[in-house]
């Protein structure tokens, strides 16, 4: 096989429900769609998520990339060798981890498509669906609860509240939840780096009738010692997000027992086959992990869920980002069954979006 062509598209897709988090308000979803053509027929699909309060990268410098030096690197390539294409990638996209995502993803979707098979099955294909939470971002009290109520009433039973900003609040937002779903409902804690160490915990002590799950990037990114210390000081499980964004990192939180929980996010590490390598690491660590999503489309989730049905340690998903999209043209890369994520049956990664 050779690659003949390989085409850029941004786009920014407002959310039908902008929402608040600890650092910034989150309005649209800016995303690079790639096309890569084969001499074969064959066309893979990716996609890539620029977010530079997370991930560093500048969205217009991201499209020059990817539209000029990445697709001169790539034309004339094997992209049944993509260990050899991710690798020559590695210097240029330094930097730019959703870039180098976005070609392992299309790369990957080539060779499903090559095989005739699901990404999913390709890699194991442990199991046939997950679980998905919701987010619920930051909000006044009567508005989480009314939204809450829609959610579960709608089949979803994991609901993420985000916070950070206020103790007090959050922990009264928490138990709140508690009261109106039941002990049927599963919470999860999304601090998004806003805490000390000692507010997080008072949290938890504020907030133990509402038992939740799962903490998650309690405080600083930069500071992964306090998140070591939330970790050792609390019973319940710590998940590190924003403080893993590379395979050293991950070496690191796993070496020094930091963290209880990985978040991984395909866009934020550097796609399909880094995600591979850090969620390994975290196997070895007796370390679970979970698959997130940064603000994406269905292509972009649909590579999680993927990843998350063929990888035995990947227990938990939070990829709900393509839910909230008014005009994905990828929308229907994923199925959802009261609260289920399901993978299309197609090869690869089951999308063909019609916007190039």
């Amino acid at each position: 096989m050779q690659i003949t062509g390989v085409s850029t598209l941004g786009l920014s897709i407002p959310l039908k429900h902008p929402y608040h988090i600890a650092y910034q308000d989150i309005i649209e979803a800016k995303v690079l769609f790639l096309r890569v053509r084969t001499r074969d027929g064959i066309d893979g699909f990716g996609c890539a998520s620029p977010e530079e309060a997370i991930t560093g990268e500048n969205f217009a410098a991201a499209k020059e990339l990817l539209a000029g030096a990445v697709r001169d690197t790539l034309k004339g390539q094997d992209p049944l060798r993509r260990g050899l294409i991710i690798d020559r990638l590695a210097e240029l996209t330094s930097g730019f981890p959703s870039v180098r995502g976005a070609v392992d993803m299309a790369l990957l979707d080539i060779l499903g498509k090559k095989a005739r098979l699901p990404v999913w099955q390709l890699y194991g294909g442990y199991r046939r669906s997950i679980e998905t939470s919701i987010t619920l971002g930051i909000a006044p009290l009567d508005e989480t609860l009314t939204l809450a109520k829609e959610l579960t009433q709608r089949g979803f039973r994991v609901l993420k509240l985000k916070g950070g900003l206020s103790v007090e609040e959050d922990a009264e937002k928490l138990n709140r939840l508690r009261e109106l779903t039941g002990p049927e409902a599963v919470l999860r804690f999304d601090a998004n780096q806003g805490y000390s160490v000692s507010e997080a915990l008072r949290l938890l002590e504020l907030a133990a009738p509402a038992e939740i799950e799962i903490l998650e990037q309690p405080t600083p990114r930069k500071s992964p010692t306090l998140l070591g210390h939330v970790t050792q000081l609390l019973a319940v499980p710590v998940m590190a997000d924003e403080s893993l964004q590379s395979l050293h990192e991950a070496f690191h939180l796993a070496r020094e027992e930091l963290v209880d929980m990985m978040n991984i996010k395909l866009t934020k590490v550097g796609g399909f086959t880094a995600a591979r390598r850090i969620d390994a690491v975290a196997q070895a660590a007796g370390i679970e992990s979970m698959v997130g999503c940064m603000d994406e489309p269905a292509l972009g989730v649909a590579a999680g869920l993927h990843f998350a049905l063929s990888h035995e340690n990947v227990r938990y998903a939070d990829l709900d980002s393509f839910l909230d999209l008014t005009d994905d043209p990828t929308a229907g890369a994923v199925r959802l069954k009261k609260g289920m994520l399901i993978p299309r049956s197609a090869p690869g990664f089951g999308c063909e979006p019609k916007i190039f």
